[in-house]
């Protein structure tokens, strides 16, 4: 899944507001336009950290509606893949220690969405699962 979502922007006379609507309408601001964009991935990727660690899911992105859309950093992205797809899974975390040759303990800091994971253990992780960790290069908005 692609973590990515509209933004809608208000602009005032000192500052341009960023709200992110699917995630009850959580905002950063900028003093451009450009800025509140820029302050909204980090602020998506924030909530969604949060939202993973209070053990909520994830809101499906609503319609753009011709709005900008944002989307989570790689690191965000690939932690709320892992996360998403051992919730689905069924699996314990013993087991899928098990599966990765790490102990439970290793796993379950993997889990912890404010928890650094390198890259390769996230893809790792994923293979495990039966999911495939794809990085995407795009042009930029």
């Amino acid at each position: 899944m692609r973590y990515a979502y509209p933004v809608r922007l208000e602009a005032h006379a000192d500052t341009v507001i960023a709200f992110l609507p699917d995630f009850s309408d959580a905002a950063t601001e900028g003093a451009t336009r450009a800025e509140a964009i820029e302050n909204a991935v980090q602020l998506l990727d924030d909530v969604i950290l949060f939202e993973l660690e209070a053990g909520k899911p994830l809101p499906k992105p609503s319609p753009r509606r011709g709005r900008v859309v944002v989307a989570a950093t790689p690191s965000v992205a690939a932690k709320a893949g892992f996360i998403l797809a051992f919730r689905a899974s069924g699996l314990s975390r013993v087991a899928l220690g098990k599966r990765l040759g790490l102990a439970e303990g290793e796993v379950r800091r993997m889990l912890d969405p404010m928890h650094g994971t390198r890259l390769d253990r996230l893809d790792a992780a994923m293979k495990a699962l039966g999911r495939q960790l794809v990085i995407e290069v795009t042009d930029a908005a």
